[in-house]
């Protein structure tokens, strides 16, 4: 009977553990504003997550899509890659425990290097019927 009850306490700690490194899944659309040396600007991210495989794109002020590369989530923490302009600039960071906002820095050893807080869009309420 002892043995069941302690094999019992081990699998619900198992269980329960598994639980707290369970993050949320960052699939959607965030945005955040960096600043900068010319004044800062709004960022659009689109992220889709498949386990720990992460791919998107980041639309800045110009509007135009950029693809991310070499995205993965590992528990609470991201990281990826944007290409342009002929210099990757690398992102790493940490989702709070929400799963609603990414703290995320940047850098690039051509440019742009900096600090930038993504919070998740809300979905667009759908109409009545």
């Amino acid at each position: 009977m002892k043995i069941l009850l302690s094999a019992c306490a081990l699998l619900a700690m198992v269980f329960s553990t598994a639980n707290v490194f369970a993050a949320a899944d960052v699939s959607g659309t965030w945005s955040g504003e960096l600043s900068g040396g010319n004044g800062s600007f709004q960022l659009s991210f689109t992220f889709k997550q498949d386990g720990a495989k992460l791919t998107g794109s980041v639309q800045g002020p110009q509007g135009e899509a950029i693809a991310i590369s070499d995205g993965k989530v590992d528990g609470d923490k991201i990281s990826f890659n944007v290409a342009f302009n002929g210099m990757t600039i690398v992102h790493t960071g940490t989702i709070n425990a929400a799963g609603d906002e990414i703290k995320l820095t940047s850098t690039s050893d051509q440019g742009p290097a900096g600090e930038i807080v993504l919070k998740r869009a809300k979905p667009a309420a759908s109409a009545p019927n």
